[in-house]
């Protein structure tokens, strides 16, 4: 795009970027060659002047800089002020970490949040405050991002109706942290503010309820999960929002994971991949492949499995989080273990919780799990006890009542296989009483 400044006097024609860089220049006592520097040859600069060649941004930020003046006077020909000039580079910041320039992007946020808050800017400090805690979040900090967040929220807290990039990345984070609670009252919070609202906002309050139905499914309240699934469909029409059916899909198809009905849970886990190719988006396709993956190790599929972590590492690309690395490492260790590929299992079971760290989620305990397998067929008895207590312990605590129940089974049995049937038995009785968490519709598996 090319941008015109303002003249010089009236009647003066506007005056080019390529006119206003000699002016100032020249009124600097600057030849072509003092201005020049490595990326911006004096040849380069000689071109902007004549008007035949617009100059990168890069470019302009350099010559700015060498010339004492802005970047936006330099290509406008206007000056902005403090307060607009801040909320250029909160926007160029962002923008660069859209681009992949983490370190520039954060390091400009950073600044802008210490130079914002002394001059009393709490809208561009909060703001600058949110864009780093969704970033600590992709890097898996969750600790740090909610802490990012909530300090973010003292100075201006968003409309979850403007930020849904912001409240549900929140809920995840407290979620990876254990605390499900304040999960499902951020998301309960969000839609009660929803409502309060003039106007129709039901495909946002739909999302809601949806990231709400994880949050139930994640503290074991099944029941309730369903209902604000099935009053969500029922309310909301997805024909027009793809996304929004791929979302209900992936809810339902956790839900009847969780609930032991895999073949239901493949059902809706393969319509929402088929919404998803439909699509651009590889990230959230790579996704919903790791759900699938997960629910064909749960129900013995390694073959099935391998396909779709297949697909999902290629999709990934470098658009993965840590999150999402961790488990696909998690997924990937248990088909090895399903395939008694005891050495790799080992070594991603370990690569995932590495990367998971202190966190004890679902799939610290899941990860725990694939690695008692691998050490069970590696003979290692002792190191497979204490991974298989732990995975018990953390998927227990995670209300995964059934994959628990399967966990203790599992343990009970390598007991057994050590003759330690005593032991074997009252493992075999926590397996029991995980299952009686859930519904007594809920199948066990055989």
């Amino acid at each position: 795009m090319h941008y015109r400044g303002v003249g010089h006097g009236e009647g003066m024609a506007a005056e080019t970027v390529g006119g206003r860089l000699k002016r100032l220049r020249t009124e600097r006592r600057l030849s072509q060659r003092d201005l020049s520097e490595p990326g911006v040859s004096y040849a380069y600069i000689s071109r902007i002047e004549a008007g035949t060649r617009q100059p990168s941004v890069k470019a302009l930020r350099k010559l700015a800089a060498k010339l004492g003046v802005s970047v936006d006077y330099l290509e406008t020909g206007c000056e902005i002020g403090d307060a607009d000039g801040r909320e250029l580079r909160l926007n160029d910041a962002m923008l660069a970490m859209r681009l992949g320039d983490a370190r520039t992007g954060e390091a400009t946020l950073r600044e802008l949040v210490e130079e914002a808050r002394s001059v009393g800017d709490r809208s561009v400090a909060g703001r600058a405050m949110l864009a780093l805690a969704l970033a600590t979040d992709d890097r898996g900090d969750h600790a740090a991002a909610v802490g990012g967040f909530e300090e973010a929220f003292e100075l201006e807290r968003p409309s979850p109706l403007e930020r849904v990039d912001v409240y549900p990345t929140l809920g995840r984070a407290y979620g990876a942290l254990g605390q499900t609670a304040r999960e499902i009252a951020l998301y309960e919070q969000c839609l009660a503010e929803i409502a309060a609202l003039d106007g129709d906002h039901a495909m946002v309050e739909a999302r809601y309820r949806i990231y709400l139905s994880y949050a139930l499914c994640d503290a074991g309240q099944f029941g309730r999960a369903e209902e604000v699934l099935r009053e969500t469909l029922a309310q909301t029409d997805t024909a027009d929002d793809p996304y929004m059916r791929v979302r209900a899909y992936w809810s339902l198809a956790r839900l009847a994971e969780m609930e032991g009905r895999s073949r239901v849970a493949l059902r809706y886990a393969r319509r929402a991949i088929a919404l998803l190719e439909a699509t651009e988006d590889e990230l959230q396709q790579a996704r919903a492949h790791l759900l699938a993956a997960w629910i064909m190790n749960s129900a013995g599929d390694a073959t099935g499995a391998e396909g779709q972590l297949a697909r999902a590492e290629r999709l990934f690309s470098d658009t993965a989080t840590a999150d999402d690395l961790a488990i696909l490492y998690v997924e990937q260790a248990r088909t090895h273990a399903l395939r008694e590929n005891a050495e790799q299992a080992v070594a991603l079971a370990r690569q995932a919780i590495a990367l998971l760290g202190d966190a004890d989620t679902a799939a610290v305990g899941t990860a725990h799990w694939a690695l008692a397998e691998g050490h069970t067929q590696q003979n290692d008895r002792e190191a497979a006890e204490h991974a298989f207590r732990r995975a018990v312990d953390v998927l227990a605590a995670n209300h995964r009542w059934r994959e628990a129940a399967e966990v203790a089974r599992a343990w009970a049995g390598a007991l057994r296989d050590a003759g330690r049937l005593a032991d074997a038995l009252e493992v075999l009785d926590r397996s029991t009483e995980f299952m009686l968490q859930l519904s007594p519709d809920t199948p066990v598996r055989s």
